[in-house]
C-alpha cells in the first residue's frame, strides 16, 4: 500500500463504479454519475491508501478517524484480484493498527454484498441495517494488563 494523492481520485471513482455496479443494480440504485460523484465528494487522500499489486493500481481503502474509533470506507479491489486473499491481507493490516490503539471500527456494506463475508471473518458484526445498507462494527479488542515485571533483587539482602 502507498498513501493516496489527490490525483488518485478519478482512478478510485472509476473502480468504485465497476465494483459496486452489480450490487447497486440489484438494489435498483445504480446511477453512473452519482456512484462516482459520491466518492469525489467524500475523498480524503490524507486517510486513504492505494492498494498496489505487481506495481499497478489494484484498489483503495480509507480508514477515517472519528471521535468513537475509525470508519472503514472506500475499500475497493479490482474484480480480477478479488478472492485471492489480497483484500483480507489489507484488512488485517488495517485492523492490526486499530487494535494497537484499542479503537472500534465501523463500516457499511450494501445488502447482499459478498464483501460482508470478508468483514464477518475479521470480527465485524451487524450493528443496524436498513433496506439498502448493513452497518457493521468491530469492537476494540480487550485491553491486556501489562505483563508482570520480574522482581528486582534487593541488594541489601
Amino acid at each position: 500500500m502507498r498513501p493516496a494523492r489527490s490525483a488518485d481520485v478519478e482512478a478510485i471513482a472509476e473502480l468504485r463504479a465497476v465494483v459496486m455496479r452489480p450490487d447497486l443494480e440489484r438494489l435498483g440504485r445504480y446511477d453512473a454519475h452519482r456512484v462516482r460523484q459520491r466518492l469525489r465528494d467524500g475523498f480524503s487522500p490524507r486517510h486513504t491508501s492505494i492498494i498496489m499489486a505487481a506495481g499497478a493500481f489494484a484498489g483503495s481503502v480509507t480508514l477515517r478517524p472519528r471521535d468513537d474509533g475509525h470508519w472503514l470506507e472506500h475499500f475497493y479491489l479490482s474484480p480480477g484480484l478479488q478472492g485471492q486473499g489480497l483484500g483480507s491481507a489489507v484488512l488485517a493490516t488495517l485492523l492490526n493498527r486499530t487494535d494497537t490503539t484499542g479503537d472500534v471500527v465501523r463500516l457499511n456494506v450494501l445488502q447482499g454484498s459478498p464483501a460482508r463475508r470478508l468483514y464477518e471473518r475479521h470480527g465485524f458484526t451487524v450493528e443496524t441495517q436498513d433496506a439498502i445498507d448493513v452497518f457493521m462494527l468491530r469492537p476494540a479488542p480487550p485491553r491486556r494488563p501489562p505483563a508482570p515485571q520480574p522482581a528486582t533483587p534487593n541488594p541489601w539482602g
